[in-house]
């Protein structure tokens, strides 16, 4: 079977919790036939009447999750064979921290599919185990932590929409490493060798994202050498991202709070991508109004 770049056939899985449903319907939402709860043994199937029929459907979502139970286990062969059989293929992964599962499981007083007799916390540890090779060779990753609904619909259509699907999505990210490492980082950049604007009184109110802030950091001594540099290294990563079909990619820059540094180096790193074509650019500040 060829890829056609016509045909998309993506598959939608990750933690129960973590919004499949609402990635689902607003897949529907932006023209993809949707098919939910399907077993992995029927992707074979559905990828031939998805490409082969009189009237092909152009682009098709498919949701497998645990609910599947023992079928689920065999889902990374039957991907394997897809992508031997050159199928324009992708893999959503969704996932969201610990606490935040539990503040949902709660909220719909649902168990977890996999607790059985123990607690939610059972069941997450359980599934995150089982997820980890499928995590691994996702070809994207979606925190949904920190999103409500309305924001992981909007998420998936800058990401999925027939429009944006046709570009490189990028999303560049500051944070704080004093908060953790963002779990959905594809490449992770260091701002801690530039000075903290925190140290002077002037700049502490402000962020990153207000011009004599901004001015500072890139005023200081490898600060846009740095730039140059990292853009020039990150030309050949995103040919490559396009060429193995990779369409969505996080960039982190951290510093310690993700507050000055970090921010007004992703807003620089932004806005030269954004002049590529066929590249898609959204900016994330993770951190900021944390202190």
């Amino acid at each position: 079977m060829s890829a056609d770049r016509k045909h998309e056939l993506l598959i939608v899985t990750g933690m129960s919790g973590a919004g499949r449903s609402t990635v689902g319907n607003a897949l529907e939402d932006l023209g993809w036939y949707v098919v939910d709860n399907l077993p992995p043994q029927m992707l074979g199937p559905i990828a031939d009447l998805f490409t082969l029929t009189k009237n092909p459907l152009p682009r098709l979502a498919v949701v497998i999750d645990v609910r599947g139970g023992d079928f689920f286990s065999e889902l990374t062969e039957h991907l394997n064979s897809l992508r031997t059989r050159n199928v324009n293929l992708r893999v959503l992964f969704l996932e969201a921290i610990d606490s935040t599962l539990v503040k949902r499981f709660e909220s719909v007083r649902r168990p977890h599919p996999l607790q059985g007799n123990g607690t939610i916390l059972d069941g997450i540890a359980e599934e995150r185990q089982r997820l980890l090779n499928l995590r691994e060779s996702a070809d994207v990753i979606l925190d949904t932590s920190d999103l409500n609904v309305h924001q992981l619909s909007n998420k998936i259509s800058d990401g999925f929409s027939l429009e944006q699907s046709r570009k490189l999505q990028i999303t560049v990210m500051s944070f704080g490493f004093k908060y953790g490492l963002p779990s959905d980082a594809d490449l992770v950049a260091d701002m801690r060798f530039l000075p903290n604007p925190f140290w002077q009184e002037s700049l502490r109110p402000f962020t990153g994202e207000d011009q004599q802030v901004s001015d500072f950091v890139l005023a200081q001594p490898g600060a846009k050498e740095f730039v140059e540099n990292y853009l020039a290294a990150l030309a050949p990563v995103l040919r490559g991202y396009v060429q193995e079909n990779k369409r969505y990619a996080t960039i982190a820059i951290g510093c310690t709070g993700g507050k000055h540094r970090s921010v007004a180096v992703s807003r620089a790193i932004a806005a030269e991508l954004a002049k590529l074509e066929d590249v898609a650019i959204s900016i994330k500040h993770r951190d900021l109004g944390k202190e």
